[in-house]
């Protein structure tokens, strides 16, 4: 059988390029942090660039960067992480980024989104390469400090030194990501696929299902705290099932009453209304109407934060953790 896609893994990967290199993380959020920390414990020369007023400056002071103004740490580096939110990232990369880049430079996203749907210029003569870590900064760190590693993707959108791909290996094993492989793929495909599977399953259908699943519980008169538990928090342990020994597997490890209920009552909630969804999904995410529609929509992350969140579950969530506090202090 042919594979699909090729990985790589720390023995296939040089560390050379990154030898003596000057590496800028634009933005300290969870992948900024995560990815700025693992390059230092690497042995690898890191400046953080943030604005003078970011609310992340005091937590990179405490991790023990000086932060920089971004313009001033492009300047300085070979190596340039462009780690801030993809909604500011065409105008952030113009102003701060493509002004200050050395000549040969390698710029590195960690989602091909900006490049491939256009909101980021491909500046001349610099190489353009994505290292897209499958996982939350949060993992990446707690992955590294473990000794392990999380996958990664890998993709190279312009070569000008003829040098990107082993570039973009040798960051996604400075990472921690070569010890447990990197895909190569490419910044369309990687922008897709992540854009899709967040919406359809991971941050979309999941969280929009278990919502669903709750309300019912709770409109049928159960309390609240305990249809969180049934509908939300449970969802872990299934999760973790599936990571670990994927979807045949989780069925092989639960009762048979659940396996017999899921199979058969499953296909009633996913049946062809979501299915022709999920393909509609799938389309405006491929033809770039989503990524214009959030141009268009976007009313800043804490407003639209509060347009979506369930103060119903959040307030079932908060009676759980005190009853369980309150059972453990007992």
């Amino acid at each position: 059988m042919t594979p699909s896609f090729e990985v790589y893994h720390d023995g296939d990967i040089s560390p050379a390029p990154l030898e003596g290199a000057e590496v800028a993380v634009l933005g300290y959020g969870s992948q900024g942090r995560a990815q700025a920390l693992n390059l230092r414990d690497g042995g690898v020369s890191v400046t953080v660039g943030l604005r003078p007023g970011s609310a992340s400056r005091g937590l990179a002071a405490q991790d023990g960067f000086a932060a920089v103004e971004p313009a001033a740490a492009v300047a300085g580096a070979s190596f340039v992480a462009v780690l801030v939110p993809d909604e500011v990232q065409g105008e952030f990369f113009e102003r701060d980024v493509v002004p200050n880049l050395q000549a040969g430079a390698v710029v590195v996203f960690a989602h091909g989104g900006p490049v491939h749907f256009g909101d980021v210029a491909l500046p001349d003569g610099a190489d353009v390469v994505l290292v897209a870590p499958m996982g939350p900064g949060r993992l990446l760190r707690e992955y590294y400090t473990e000794g392990r590693g999380l996958n990664a993707k890998a993709a190279v959108a312009q070569d000008a030194t003829g040098r990107a791909w082993p570039r973009a290996l040798a960051y996604a094993r400075a990472l921690g990501c070569g010890r447990a492989g990197v895909i190569a793929t490419t910044f369309a495909e990687e922008a897709k696929l992540d854009l899709f599977s967040e919406q359809a399953v991971l941050c979309g259908g999941v969280p929009a299902l278990a919502e669903a699943a709750f309300e019912t519980l709770v409109e049928a008169g159960y309390p609240p705290a305990l249809a969180y538990i049934e509908c939300v928090r449970e969802i872990k342990y299934i999760a973790d099932l599936i990571f670990e020994h994927g979807v045949d597997g989780m069925r092989r490890r639960i009762s048979s009453t659940a396996l017999y209920g899921g199979a058969t009552r499953g296909r009633r909630v996913i049946g062809p209304e979501a299915e022709k969804a999920l393909r509609e999904i799938l389309e405006a995410v491929e033809d770039g109407s989503f990524t214009a529609e959030m141009k268009k929509r976007w009313p800043g992350r804490e407003e639209f934060l509060n347009a979506v969140r369930n103060d119903r579950l959040e307030a079932a969530r908060d009676e759980f953790e005190k009853i369980i506090r309150r059972a453990e202090s007992e």
